[in-house]
């Protein structure tokens, strides 16, 4: 089998905007033909055993279903695999089971291939009638596992009733053996179609295909129509759709019609056209709640209207020629082809039956429907009968669906006219006449939105517009579009960059091509299909952001797209649109700067000012950015932006109140002329007054705000409060720092972190003779306190010390108020590795890992700056706690932040412009992580991390910290995370098992972190947990031969100190310790027991019974620690001990 690997795109929705690349094979043939039949012919050894029947099953769905997008190439397969399952079938020796399961590889093949095509190469000889009849009689309806064999076989009747004979010559005698009378085939045919209607399963599907079948026979026509007519109007006349099971028997009746009148002849079925066109009128199905019996009564009313009129090729329909895009590339162009007169039906009158008005009426009401499969069955039925109609009528039905177009009508209205327009187009009943009412119609769609509540309506209509734009490319000749090819193509572009629904994106982007394709006189398209093709529209960002420049380019799009932005994108519902449809604006003013400048700034300050909060906040976004893009016009063309904007302009933005930072902060950027102007102080008053009422936005935006607030500030004090010989303005210095400062110490949470990220960003001559007074402030503020508040205060400060340092760079001989230097840079590293130490917690979780993240991106920044500028400043007293911090967090337990300090640990190390200086074991470290593995080290995962990690615990001077990380990891509860840290940490130790001086060492290092840490659950809980583990893989295994060795004695004294405590999982973890702990030889021994017995007689009845648990398991483990004697009955006295 030829496999050519391609990639389809795959639309997730309006929340993901990600390009989602799937790869799919495009096969070339049936290439598992012998694994099939070998497949098949083992169905008699596999279905007597359930497991093998279910992985036959299995592997037969796995070969099929692969052909689900090409099944055409099953085709010349199909009947080999038909006959050798009807061989099963048929054969009287096969069991049920056998024959079930045959029925279910039918099944399947006819899944795959589709019912229409696989049942037409069923055997339909009149000797398989009576058997397969017989067979599906036998079935159980109600059998939930074997309804694969009914629906097959109501499939096969459905052709084995079609014989050419009348069924009456195969009923033979028509008594039984017992002398009653029998039913006749066509009865029993009939009786068998009803009794599956009404089942709830998929067989009433399959007996809706049987009804059209047979139902169309001459035979049974004259005999049995009528009463199946009125059999199947009784059920939808007299049931109500209030249950299941009514709904079920609903949709298999009104099925069952629609089919017999697709497939029944004209003649036979217009005497009951009327009366069921009449029952459906009564019944209002369209009023149903269940969407499905509202489209299957559309479907049918459809039928009966085509029914009614006679089946005849409308002469007035518009005929572009051959519907093949090679035949017609392969002619000259022509003009249309008009119909021959000769060969085809005259038009003529004659009288339309007046139920044609109703049938019409009801699609029209169904094209209006909130279901969207009634609306497509309307549109479809509205194509089907206007091609019947003569040409006057037909124009009414256009005329009456170009109603739909209608702002008094719902976004369903609009949806469904599109899809009528498009299946007129499509057959050619949209004369060209009509363009011109149809096309800004179909304009409007394709931008049709509306809000309700906090999303929007209209994405299905403007899909649906691109629909009717592709069927048009298809539809007309070149010179009937010619007119209005320009406003296609504009409407069609700016929904294909523009749309805010990937999926209308890539419908216009598809519709556009087509036209291209197709018509071949949209301008410069081929150019733009390079670069707005299916794919590249996927991702709105680079809609917005570079597509649209691209296509801007060309001067017969540029003024619409930006028309488009400025009219409805600006104001849209959704922020993210609008922030997108401003930076558009920004990125598109080289094209057009004189028309921006003159045109669209003037009608935006308006609307800045306006009452809409969205128009206003969007025209204010807008405002700001073609102003700076203004600027940088300028700086290109030798102009001021005093220059391109008209003065009455400046004075409208100088005039404007709007509280907005991201407009001062474009404002700023472009330089406008307002330096020593009152309008500067109103802008420092809206920052400064924006940071102190921060707690007072809801909490989506604060982040947004906050952003926006520190970029204005950071612009507006460089553009405006820097003297001309780059000093900065005394007063103005003064009181922003003095009031950041203050408002370092306030009760509201976000006006700290506003101060601290506002006194981040001040450039470094406003920072220049106040260095020493921010960096205390900042200290004051990183504080842990005791309670754990403002823990989003502490991570900003954190931030701003970094940035602080960066601003003012670093001077070996500098003044420690103006730059970093030896002086103050201890003490700006000790407030770094305090932040990397904050375990803080609240009802949050670890807000600490929000500082400790904060810290490790500052000490990069700082280091890394240090050791560019100043490298001898760095001294190894810094580099080392440093270093060793980035390793004990890199050992932890949270893969985001144990990620986020590997990549820095490795980056310092690694770094070689600049180098930093003073980093211990580095030949080692480098060994460890060598430089051109590092970016395939995924921190991220357990798997690869801690392999790694652990062998720092064979460097002295990270030993301590990393066995601090791993012992939170080793000891904590996440099943990855402890499984690959203990095992890391059982492989170095049973590496240095030979070694006694170092597993010595190792021990002592235990020591040290558990007696550091008695107090501190977050540490000595999973000490303990780690270190039962280590006893119980017998890590210290050549201690246990020595008495009363110092390591047991140390971490039984410790022990004993944490049993005091009253917390059960503390406790709990002692216990496992104390167990383990009596493997080692000596006193010790005695003392270990003597502490699980007094826990045996703890208070706490969880306690006891705990203790009995694991002495019970200890004994177990360790039959020594006991006399034989006395063992069995101190193990049956801890088992049958109610404790």
């Amino acid at each position: 089998m030829a496999l050519t690997e391609t990639e389809n795109g795959y639309s997730g929705g309006d929340g993901d905007e990600n390009d989602a690349i799937v790869k799919t094979c495009v096969l070339d043939g049936f290439s598992e033909s012998a694994e099939t039949r070998a497949l098949i012919c083992s169905l008699p050894e596999a279905h007597g055993d359930e497991k093998q029947t279910e992985i036959a099953t299995q592997k037969f769905l796995l070969i099929l279903n692969r052909y689900q997008e090409q099944p055409r190439l099953l085709d010349p397969h199909l009947e080999w695999m038909l006959n050798l399952i009807l061989d099963f079938i048929r054969n009287e020796q096969s069991p049920p089971s056998l024959v079930h399961l045959g029925f279910k590889f039918l099944y399947i093949i006819s899944k795959v291939r589709g019912y229409k095509v696989f049942m037409q190469l069923l055997p339909h000889e009149v000797a398989d009638l009576q058997p397969v009849l017989d067979l599906l009689s036998r079935q159980d309806p109600n059998d939930l596992e074997t309804w694969e064999t009914r629906y097959m076989l109501l499939l096969w009747l459905s052709m084995t009733c079609l014989v050419p004979f009348d069924l009456s010559r195969l009923d033979g005698r028509m008594e039984s053996d017992s002398g009653k009378p029998r039913d006749s085939t066509m009865d029993r045919i009939l009786t068998v179609a009803k009794d599956y209607l009404v089942v709830g399963d998929t067989p009433r599907y399959a007996a809706s295909v049987l009804v059209s079948k047979f139902m169309t026979r001459p035979d049974v026509q004259q005999k049995r129509l009528g009463d199946f007519l009125d059999w199947s109007l009784g059920v939808i006349s007299q049931l109500k759709d209030d249950s299941g099971t009514n709904v079920r028997i609903l949709e298999s009746a009104l099925q069952s019609l629609a089919k017999l009148f697709k497939h029944g002849k004209r003649d036979d079925l217009s005497p009951h056209a009327a009366a069921v066109l009449q029952c459906l009128e009564q019944r209002r199905l369209s009023d149903s709640s269940e969407a499905m019996l509202k489209k299957l009564s559309i479907k049918l009313t459809q039928r009966l209207g085509l029914t009614f009129l006679k089946p005849r090729l409308a002469a007035w329909r518009y005929q572009r020629g051959s519907r093949s895009l090679a035949a017609n590339l392969s002619m000259s162009q022509s003009a249309a082809v008009s119909p021959d007169m000769d060969t085809q039906e005259q038009e003529e009158d004659y009288d339309i039956p007046e139920q044609v008005e109703t049938v019409i009426e009801h699609l029209l009401v169904g094209l209006k429907d909130k279901e969207t499969i009634v609306r497509w069955s309307a549109a479809k039925g509205i194509g089907r009968l206007t091609g019947r109609l003569p040409k006057e009528l037909a124009d009414e039905v256009v005329g009456s669906v170009l109603d739909c177009f209608s702002f008094q009508e719902t976004d369903n209205a609009w949806h469904g006219g599109c899809l009528a327009l498009a299946e007129l187009g499509r057959r050619g009943l949209l004369l060209p006449s009509r363009l011109k009412d149809v096309v800004p119609l179909i304009i409007k769609a394709l931008i049709y939105e509306e809000k309700r509540g906090a999303c929007s309506v209209g994405s299905n209509v403007r899909d649906a517009a691109c629909y009717v734009c592709w069927s048009f490319a298809r539809a007309y000749e070149p010179k009937e579009l010619e007119p209005f090819v320009c406003e296609i193509a504009r409407a069609l572009l700016i929904t294909a960059v523009f749309d805010r629904n990937v999926n209308c994106r890539r419908a216009a982007s598809a519709a556009f091509q087509e036209n291209v394709g197709r018509q071949g006189t949209f301008p410069h398209g081929i150019d733009i299909l390079t670069a707005a093709d299916y794919y590249a529209v996927g991702n709105l960002n680079n809609c917005y952001l570079n597509i649209s420049v691209y296509i801007a380019g060309f001067p017969e799009y540029t003024k619409a797209m930006i028309d488009h932005l400025v009219a409805i994108k600006i104001n849209h519902w959704d922020g993210a649109i609008r922030e997108l449809a401003t930076k558009a604006l920004h990125n598109l003013t080289p094209q057009a700067p004189d028309y921006m400048a003159t045109t669209v700034l003037p009608q935006l300050l308006p609307l800045a000012v306006g009452m809409d909060r969205h128009g206003r906040h969007g025209a204010i976004l807008a405002c700001g950015e073609i102003t700076h893009a203004l600027y940088k016009v300028g700086l290109q063309t030798d102009r001021t932006v005093m220059e391109l904007i008209s003065p009455e302009c400046v004075e409208a933005l100088k005039a404007s109140k709007s509280d907005f930072c991201g407009l001062i902060e474009k404002l700023s950027l472009a330089k406008m002329p307002f330096k020593n102007d009152p309008v500067i102080t109103g802008w420092q008053g809206i920052i400064d007054d924006t940071i102190k009422t921060l707690h007072l936005v809801s909490s989506g935006a604060k982040d947004g705000i906050m952003l926006a607030v520190v970029s204005a500030l950071s612009v507006l004090c460089e553009e405006f409060y820097q003297t001309p010989d780059g000093q900065a303005d005394s007063q103005m210095q003064d009181v922003l720092v003095s009031q950041y400062i203050e408002g370092l110490q306030s009760p509201q949470m976000l006006t700290r972190c506003g101060s601290a990220l506002a006194l981040g960003c001040l450039p470094a001559f406003m920072i220049h003779g106040k260095l020493k007074q921010i960096l205390q402030a900042l200290q004051q503020v990183c504080a842990p306190t005791q309670d754990g508040k403002f823990p989003e205060a502490r991570r900003d400060a954190v931030k701003a010390v970094a940035q602080v340092c960066v601003k003012v760079g670093v001077a070996a001989h500098g003044s420690p108020d103006s730059t970093l230097c030896p002086e103050n840079i201890g003490e700006v590293y000790d407030l770094l590795l305090s932040g990397m130490n904050d375990y803080t917690t609240d009802s949050r979780g670890d807000v600490g890992a929000w500082i400790r993240e904060a810290a490790m991106s500052s000490a990069m920044d700082v280091t890394l700056l240090v050791a560019g500028s100043a490298p001898e400043i760095l001294s190894p007293d810094l580099v080392k706690p440093m270093m060793c911090c980035l390793a004990q967090q890199a050992a932890e337990k949270i893969d985001r932040y144990r990620a986020h300090a590997g990549n820095i640990f490795l980056r310092l190390l690694h770094s070689s412009e600049p180098a930093v200086p003073h980093i211990p074991h580095r030949e080692e470290l480098l060994s460890i992580f060598p430089v051109e593995s590092a970016g395939s080290l995924n921190w991220t995962a357990p798997s690869q991390a801690y392999p790694h990690i652990a062998q720092l615990l064979g460097l002295p001077e990270y030993q301590y910290h990393t066995l601090l990380g791993l012992t939170v990891s080793v000891g904590g509860v996440t099943e990855s995370t402890v499984q690959f840290s203990s095992h890391s940490l059982f492989n170095y130790v049973k590496s240095i098992q030979e070694d006694g001086a170092a597993l010595g060492q190792f021990g002592e290092t235990l020591l040290r972190i558990l007696r550091g840490n008695l107090r501190n659950d977050r540490v000595s809980i999973p000490f303990l947990k780690m270190l039962s583990q280590m006893l119980a893989n017998n890590c210290f295994e050549i201690f246990t031969t020595q008495e009363d060795h110092p390591l047991c004695v140390e971490l039984l004294a410790l022990c004993k100190e944490i049993k005091k405590s009253k917390s059960f999982p503390k406790l709990k973890a002692c216990l496992s310790v104390f167990c383990g702990l009596v493997q080692f030889q000596g006193d010790v021994r005695k003392k270990v027991l003597s502490q699980l017995l007094l826990l045996l007689c703890a208070p706490s009845p969880q306690v006891r019974k705990t203790a009995a648990s694991e002495m019970y398991e200890m004994f177990l483990t360790y039959d020594d620690v006991a006399d034989p004697d006395v063992l069995e009955d101190v193990m049956a006295s801890l088992s049958d001990t109610n404790w």
